[in-house]
């Protein structure tokens, strides 16, 4: 049946398009967080072990959410590796060592990148697109990730 929202069809598919970037990169996070738990070495471990978990734990909902809001707005989520790889802003790479300060650090960077395609999108996806449904949902994903990313940043300040 035809999505009938009161938002245009190439309204709708411009953002499912940033929604659908925002999920890969949701996933791709998930993915390094979890490799941070699983990897994480040293005299924090334990500690950093339960903070990558809870972490984890809480992108995986924000990954669901983004992939329920697309489906919401009438369009399907990607949802295989290679479309994640293919749309994702972050990369999948790292370099550093398995150490807590190696791991938050890479997360917090990723972090940030998220936050940053979200407040570089709220005005196209609200104003321009006029879907304020969709810009509520992302400006409070963009709360969650700057909380996460707070706690990230202090956990590295000096």
């Amino acid at each position: 049946m035809k999505t009938n929202i009161g938002i245009s069809e190439k309204n709708r598919k411009e953002v499912s398009d940033i929604l659908g970037k925002l999920l890969a990169d949701e996933f791709v996070l998930y993915t390094k967080t979890l490799r941070a738990h699983w990897n994480l070495e040293g005299h924090d471990f334990h500690t950093k072990h339960v903070f990558f978990e809870e972490h984890y734990d809480a992108i995986k909902i924000f990954t669901d959410s983004v992939a329920e809001r697309i489906r919401k707005i009438g369009h399907y989520s990607p949802g295989t590796l290679k479309e994640f790889l293919d749309l994702t802003n972050l990369s999948e790479k790292y370099d550093g060592d398995n150490t807590s300060h190696d791991y938050t650090v890479a997360l917090l960077k990723d972090h940030d990148t998220i936050i940053q395609y979200i407040r570089e999108n709220l005005s196209k996806v609200g104003e321009d697109c006029k879907d304020v449904g969709s810009e509520d949902f992302l400006t409070g994903l963009m709360q969650e990730h700057e909380e996460m990313a707070w706690m990230l940043r202090a956990t590295v300040a000096k």
